[in-house]
């Protein structure tokens, strides 16, 4: 069975993920700095417990599969844009 793709989100957090755990606001700022700033918004909540998350080793499995999936899908757009006088 074929894996659908990740949204990006999901693909953001995991990114982010993949560098060592994380708690909820660290994983917002790091979302946010991946993605060049196309986070819709933040809320910090004054005194409230921060839970951590960290990459599973099924995550990391499933980050890797996606980075092949789009390093295979840009190589052939890529070779598509040179076809038509775009860069190579």
């Amino acid at each position: 069975m074929t894996e659908v793709s990740l949204r990006e989100p999901t693909f953001l957090i995991l990114t982010a993920l993949a560098v060592g755990p994380q708690h909820g606001y660290g994983i917002m700022t790091d979302v946010s700095q991946i993605s060049g700033g196309r986070v819709d918004r933040e809320e910090i909540v004054a005194a409230r417990l921060r839970r951590y998350y960290r990459l599973t080793p099924r995550g990391a499995q499933r980050l890797e599969a996606e980075v092949d999936r789009m390093r295979s899908n840009t190589a052939v757009a890529a070779r598509r844009l040179g076809l038509l006088g775009g860069t190579p």
